[in-house]
């Protein structure tokens, strides 16, 4: 989780926004390729739908920022490093899960993130900036309801499903977050983002149809 965030972040910084959200969501054809790799061919269902939400994302997230014409070839190795690490995330998540609960892979992936982002920032540096109790409060909500509790549903619907099913069905992050946006924050929603919607939320439902039995068999064998 530490490298899926460090990595992410840098990488919005060096090419801008939305291209570092659709190079991390290239994170489901990584999978469906390490799986092949492993001589598990996939579905023509799984094929298309990880097609749709590439190419929904890609639209989605609109115009390379002019930011990426200036980066170093190092500022794109680790953007995709974002990319192959939140893969590695989801797929050893996903073996984890074949042995613990998931409340317990929660617990260790926190526990390994929280002790990375305390090297990075010690918690006595964030102690002394003396921040408000208004500002600790809205610290807690976004801990609890961007944090907690996402990764807590995602761990338990990664249980329940293959790794590039999940991970097909977590770029609809970004539809959400276009979305919101627009209702919230009065920002544009084009006709080219709303095509990347539509094909993310068909490759959302494609994911979602894989037949029972092929999640159950592909389960036993992770």
């Amino acid at each position: 989780m530490a490298a899926v965030q460090g990595t992410y972040y840098y990488s919005i910084s060096r090419l801008g926004v939305g291209l570092s959200i659709l190079i991390q969501y290239l994170a489901p054809a990584l999978i469906v390729l390490h799986e092949m790799i492993r001589g598990r061919a996939p579905s023509t269902r799984t094929l298309l739908a990880v097609l749709a939400a590439v190419i929904g994302t890609g639209l989605l997230v609109g115009a390379v920022d002019r930011t990426a014409l200036h980066a170093r070839p190092l500022d794109w190795v680790i953007g995709f490093a974002s990319a192959f690490a939140f893969a590695f995330y989801i797929v050893y998540s996903k073996r984890g899960l074949s042995r613990y609960q998931p409340a317990t892979v929660l617990l260790y992936t926190f526990g390994v993130a929280g002790l990375f982002w305390s090297i990075v920032t010690p918690p006595w540096r964030i102690l002394a900036a003396n921040y408000p109790l208004d500002l600790w409060g809205m610290f807690l909500t976004i801990g609890v309801c961007s944090t907690l509790l996402p990764f807590a549903l995602f761990y338990g619907g990664l249980r329940e499903l293959r790794a590039e099913e999940t991970a097909i069905l977590a770029t609809i992050e970004p539809v959400i977050a276009v979305v919101s946006a627009a209702i919230f924050l009065g920002e544009g929603l084009g006709p080219i983002q709303l095509c990347g919607a539509l094909l993310v939320l068909v490759a959302t439902l494609l994911a979602s149809f894989q037949a029972p039995r092929e999640s159950a068999i592909a389960a036993e064998r992770v």
